[in-house]
């Protein structure tokens, strides 16, 4: 039965005193839909906004409220409390004076009265700009205009040099401008005046995070959210951080959390689809993103997010599907325009094309769009057989993503030589195969990137008794600090270390008793590998030395640990390293090591798989002879090329390119 508006509203009021907030909402939404200028239900999703912190978004409805009835002393009362919370004194002392001049009276403007002589007593040194001022000011910054908003603003705070909120806005729009160390130093500035400010702490956040300082970051989240505990903002934020630092776990929590607060956010549901994915549990992630865009229809983020998980389940059409659909909703989308790019085959004319370069043209693109875009090109002129622009393209692309990761060599060279100044101590750390605890064996794939680690996964995986987990981040994770720090290496760390990863491996074993962990970079660590995990194979994948580095180098890369990708030199100075090193590690677990030629396996692919699989102690299956047929999620950069037959000749695909190489792999191995 359809509810009257007065029903409606006693239905809301209930449910608001229950503190059931969601539900209040629901209802009084419904009425505003039906009647904008319903007073009651105005103001009290006023009331409720400024409930949960939102104390800015509750000024237009207590405004509303007041249009439509003067005379309701609580209207004036709510719309005063709710200034004096954002230290806007002046403009409550004239709502006070227009609230007498109506004629409201009571006890309450008294007290509110008294109220406001304190606040100017305690903060005669605060001023704030006008409630238009400031409004002009967040319009700006909301369509995107940061440097008329920091221009503005920054005049502002001449005549306001105390107002937090001030300092806030332009903490955002210098955050906007890729500025974030004056952005911190603004966000600082207003909690030195107002030190319970949260929105400042958790903006303060997303700045640490952009600069890679996760652990400030969680921080400024924490302290945010002692002041208010009900700020899903914090939670999603948070739940960001903590997946970029791989603790997915903590992460789905953290986004549960801001969804138990906020059950309509559609961004924290996009979110947790994203940690869902990395998981591997790439169905749960697109259930997520299902529900993300049941909130929010055009929600071209959500859309994007959805195309990768379908990217992972070789659903190509849908993914494709996807990724228009995100740039229907939001046609200047680079990191859309890009993924599109990775699936599709472009010709001459093509209009996604044309669009692309008129794009890349645009004078007040952001270095990380401008990033995208160039990839993106690079992948459409090749497919059009301009190679000379492809090239051209990927190297300013790559220049791009060099300079927004900060990479030099120097900080490998560095990391290479303190693991093998570890390797001797871990060497007499290792635990003794009787002491091995239960859970499910591991098969470690390592070697460079690009260098045919996915693919030797899915022949592995086709095997009845082992479930493919992909690329897990548990080695460095709970490792690297026992690889590198010498005074924290003890057997029981090793132990510990051990146990920790085992019980990530058994939450994504599927119930087998194998499980294989393909992230490359985990032969960085293969003497913390052969200490903790005796009984476990660590397959080392070899491909030609051009081919890795060249593909390496035309993959578009975000993570720190592939900052090396993206310069010619850097990436033929890494593989040195990482040939030097495993030459190193060879010498002392030559037993424990398998090593197995990508070119050999793609050219005598049932002779190297039966002799892999016999290294693994299995039965022979033949479904490992077609690793194309497996139907496991793939979320790394080969997830297209292993749908395929296996392919002979993809090591020769860099020559192509050598005219516009300059010999820079001439110094690499030939074989």
């Amino acid at each position: 039965m359809e509810l009257t508006l007065d029903q409606a509203l006693q239905k809301g009021v209930e449910a608001h005193k229950a503190g059931k907030v969601q539900e209040a909402d629901r209802y009084y939404t419904a009425i505003l839909k039906a009647n904008p200028k319903h007073s009651d239900a105005n103001h009290n999703m006023g009331v409720l906004a400024v409930g949960v912190g939102k104390v800015q978004e509750a000024l237009p409805f207590f405004e509303t409220a007041l249009e439509a009835n003067p005379s309701i002393a609580q209207f004036w009362l709510s719309y005063i409390d709710a200034l004096i919370k954002l230290n806007r004194i002046e403009d409550a002392k004239i709502v006070l004076g227009q609230a007498k001049s109506k004629g409201a009276k009571g006890d309450g403007f008294d007290q509110v009265e008294k109220q406001l002589v304190s606040s100017v007593s305690k903060n005669s040194n605060i001023r704030a700009p006008s409630k238009e001022q400031f409004q002009s000011l967040v319009n700006l910054y909301t369509k995107g205009q940061y440097q008329e908003a920091l221009n503005k603003g920054s005049k502002l705070l001449e005549q306001f040099p105390n107002s937090f909120n001030l300092y806030n806005i332009i903490g955002a729009a210098n955050k906007g401008l890729g500025k974030l160390e004056a952005a911190i130093e603004c966000y600082k500035k207003a909690l030195s005046i107002k030190p319970d400010y949260a929105e400042a702490y958790s903006n303060m956040g997303l700045a640490l995070q952009n600069q890679g300082k996760l652990e400030e970051a969680i921080e400024a989240y924490t302290d945010a959210l002692a002041i208010r505990p009900d700020f899903a903002e914090a939670y999603n934020n948070m739940g960001n951080v903590l997946k970029d630092q791989g603790k997915l776990e903590l992460a789905i929590e953290a986004f549960i959390k801001a969804l138990s607060i906020k059950a309509d956010s559609a961004e924290a549901y996009n979110n947790m689809g994203l940690a869902l994915r990395d998981q591997g549990k790439v169905q749960q992630a697109i259930e997520a993103y299902i529900k993300a865009l049941s909130i929010k229809p055009d929600f071209a983020e959500a859309y994007n997010s959805m195309g990768i998980a379908l990217k992972d389940q070789g659903k190509l059409e849908e993914a494709i599907e996807a990724f228009k659909k995100a740039l229907s909703i939001k046609p200047e989308y680079a990191d859309a325009h890009h993924n599109l790019s990775t699936i599709k085959k472009y010709t001459v004319g093509d209009e996604q094309f044309l669009q692309v370069q008129e794009l890349y043209k645009g004078e007040d693109l952001s270095e990380d769009d401008r990033c995208h875009l160039s990839f993106a090109l690079a992948k459409m002129h090749e497919d059009i057989g301009e190679l000379d622009q492809a090239f051209k393209y990927l190297s300013e692309g790559n220049s791009l993503c060099k300079k927004l990761l900060n990479y030099s060599i120097e900080q490998d060279e560095k990391l290479f030589k303190k693991l093998k100044e570890g390797q001797p101590k871990l060497a007499v750390r290792k635990i003794e195969i009787k002491e091995v605890s239960f859970g499910p064996k591991p098969i470690f794939i390592l070697g460079m990137p690009r260098s045919g680690t996915t693919l030797v996964e899915q022949i592995i995986s086709s095997h009845s008794e082992v479930t493919g987990a992909g690329e897990l981040n548990h080695v460095y994770q709970f490792g690297a600090n026992l690889a590198l720090n010498q005074k924290d290496l003890t057997q029981i760390a090793v132990s510990e270390f051990r146990d920790r990863c085992l019980a990530e491996l058994s939450k994504v074993s599927n119930g087998k008793s194998i499980v294989t962990d393909k992230m490359p970079h985990n032969f960085l660590f293969i003497p913390l590998i052969c200490a903790a995990f005796p009984e476990a194979k660590i397959i080392h994948v070899q491909r030609n030395a051009a081919a890795t580095c060249w593909s390496n180098y035309k993959k578009y890369f975000v993570s720190d640990f592939l900052g090396y990708c993206h310069d010619l030199k850097d990436v033929v100075d890494y593989y040195n390293l990482y040939r030097d090193l495993m030459k190193f590690w060879q010498s002392n677990y030559d037993k424990k090591i398998y090593n197995l030629n990508y070119e050999k396996l793609t050219t005598e692919q049932e002779k190297e798989t039966r002799k892999l699989i016999k290294h693994l102690d299995l039965n022979w299956e033949k479904a490992c002879l077609s690793p194309h047929k497996n139907t496991r999620s793939v979320g790394t950069a080969s997830q297209l090329q292993v749908r395929q037959k296996v392919y002979k000749g993809s090591s020769k695909a860099w020559r192509k390119y050598e005219p516009f190489l300059k010999g820079v792999f001439d110094s690499l191995p030939s074989s």
